[in-house]
């Protein structure tokens, strides 16, 4: 492992009382936080990013111990033990995430080898994420996000913080920035250049993209973004599953690994048709070494949502933990000439009265389709997954029924 300051991988953990709910909570927003930076930080060809993401790595690491302790402190009954089973399975994978992702950052960081026409992706793939340092004369500093209004003003999200060794995973409102703190940032890239400079003093720097000047190299690079897409979705859903006790949405995470394994071997084929015609075949190492580390991701996700296929119930530290959450995911089938059949959706947003963000389509006859990546029009049979409230969920189901 590529050593950094602030390095913990051999700090002695000794059990304390913990809420487990607490645990599970953090160890989710620190696996999706996870997937996230390391992607970025191949896509952006980002160091700093990249050693962010193993500062994470050791965190969930010690997150998966207090967990394992925590459960093990509260099984008294055989009955105990079957509710707590799935709980373990969610530690397990969230673990499983987390090391995916740290062998995603170590093709950036120990230079295993990714070819320029990986950052072609970037347009389709994701928003530009930058790690920056607060100076101490910036203007956000000694500042709560409410009062600088960054996302109103710019567009521009902080997405964590981090403040030596102490991590702030969900910034809200009343968060102050103060100076030094490490902010991620998330936004469209004409904005990002502005508040990167506001933060740091420093002018932003974005990445050089290369075009992709072999064919099946290009649909390599395809394939594995779409391949990250989908296991996003998968662990997203895999989430909410367990939180929501939602057969369905597990049943949709099985579908979304199975899509998965199906694309690794499609990539794994032009990767090699690629390497023919490469000058230097080894700069695709990393590439092989992405699909890996994807498949896992969506392997984890079926794991975190096993107990719910099994049709054991909920433990009630699971059921604690979606108080946590102000948003729900769901699952809707399409009714033929429904509300929704022949609704528009542009980024994410139908064109109806709902409230309801849909995520991403599953099209029988066509597979998945993360609606994200480009605008969509819903249609009869159509398998939606979207995010919103409880209240706008309820709502949004009985339009696709009706």
């Amino acid at each position: 492992m590529t050593p950094f300051e602030g390095d913990t991988s051999s700090a002695p953990i000794e059990y304390e009382p913990v809420s487990v709910k607490d645990v599970l909570v953090e160890m989710k927003d620190t696996a999706e936080l996870l997937i996230d930076l390391s992607y970025s930080a191949v896509l952006f060809s980002n160091e700093a990013i990249a050693a962010e993401v193993l500062r994470l790595e050791e965190r969930m690491d010690v997150l998966e111990m207090r967990a394992r302790m925590g459960l093990m402190m509260a099984v008294r009954s055989p009955e105990d033990a079957e509710q707590l089973a799935p709980v373990l399975g969610i530690v397990s994978a969230a673990d499983d995430i987390s090391d995916a992702a740290g062998d995603i950052a170590k093709v950036v960081l120990e230079e295993i080898g990714l070819p320029e026409a990986m950052r072609a992706a970037l347009p389709d793939a994701v928003e530009t994420l930058v790690r920056s340092v607060v100076d101490e004369t910036s203007a956000y500093a000694g500042r709560t996000l409410e009062e600088i209004d960054l996302e109103s003003e710019t567009g521009v999200r902080v997405i964590a913080l981090r403040r030596g060794d102490e991590w702030l995973l969900n910034p809200g409102p009343t968060t102050r920035i103060v100076a030094d703190d490490v902010a991620l940032l998330r936004g469209p890239e004409a904005a990002i250049e502005e508040v990167f400079e506001s933060a740091t003093g420093t002018a932003y720097e974005p990445p050089a993209v290369a075009s992709p000047d072999i064919e099946d190299l290009e649909r390599a690079v395809d394939t594995i973004v779409h391949m990250k897409n989908l296991s996003e979705l998968a662990v997203d859903l895999a989430y909410s599953a367990v939180l929501f006790d939602n057969e369905a949405l597990a049943e949709e995470v099985q579908n979304l690994e199975i899509e998965v394994d199906a694309l690794k071997s499609r990539f794994e084929a032009w990767t090699l048709r690629a390497a023919a015609d490469a000058e230097d075949p080894v700069v695709l190492r990393g590439l092989i070494h992405l699909g890996s580390a994807t498949e896992v991701i969506s392997d984890a996700a079926v794991g975190i949502s096993e107990g719910v296929l099994r049709n054991i119930d909920v433990h009630p530290v699971v059921q604690m933990a979606v108080e946590e959450s102000d948003e729900i995911i769901t699952r809707v089938v399409v009714g033929e000439g429904s509300g929704l059949d022949g609704t528009a959706v542009s980024a994410g947003v139908p064109d109806t009265e709902s409230t309801m963000s849909i995520i991403a389509i599953r099209r029988p006859s066509e597979g998945w389709i993360i609606v994200g990546d480009a605008d969509a029009e819903v249609r009869g049979g159509d398998v939606l997954i979207a995010k919103g409230t409880r209240t706008a969920a309820d709502a949004f189901e009985e339009l696709a029924l009706s």
